[in-house]
């Protein structure tokens, strides 16, 4: 198991995208046509320690479900961007809104879509199944498979290289 290359320390935020990250990038088909997502459990509750611990947190999609809309917001997450077609605007927007600068913020994705965001933030991240392109661009690929606790393994590590993994705010919901 690899660890992040990176000053972690600076992390003040964290973007996510939803389809081959934080859920598998097999999707269900429901009979109205609606797709059906999975979710990982470890990767909502270190979303929700983030959010707790006051780290500005962003899922930025091209789904437009509001089953997404309901997991994300239900953690705590304010910054929900669905429908995202150009990714890069709502980075810059996120970023721009909690003035941040690139390098506080780590973005994970998986597809060709998330590349632009990602040349562009201070940590790309993403999962081992990502696009071969993808990994080209990432500074760090999780030992996990998108959907199966790549989330919780970045977000880990930051918490655990600030001292903030296992605290008190850790032992609840």
């Amino acid at each position: 198991m690899s660890t992040i290359n990176y000053d972690l320390n600076q992390i003040k935020a964290l973007a996510f995208d939803v389809d081959g990250v934080l859920s598998s990038d097999v999707l269900s088909l429901h009979p109205t046509g609606e797709p059906m997502r999975t979710v990982n459990v470890k990767d909502g509750y270190a979303l929700q320690l983030a959010v707790k611990l006051g780290f500005h947190v962003a899922i930025i999609t091209g789904g437009r479900t509001e089953a997404v809309r309901k997991r994300f917001a239900g953690l705590g997450i304010e910054n929900i961007y669905m429908g995202s077609c150009v990714k890069i605007h709502d980075y810059r927007d996120f970023r721009d809104k909690h003035g941040l600068k690139d390098e506080q913020i780590l973005y994970m994705g998986d597809d060709v879509p998330d590349i632009e965001v990602m040349r562009e933030c201070g940590l790309p991240c993403c999962p081992r199944d990502a696009a071969a392109e993808v990994k080209q661009v990432a500074l760090y690929i999780s030992h996990q498979d998108g959907g199966y606790g790549c989330g919780r393994d970045v977000i880990e590590q930051i918490l655990k290289s600030q001292g903030k993994w296992m605290n008190g705010d850790a032992f609840g919901w």
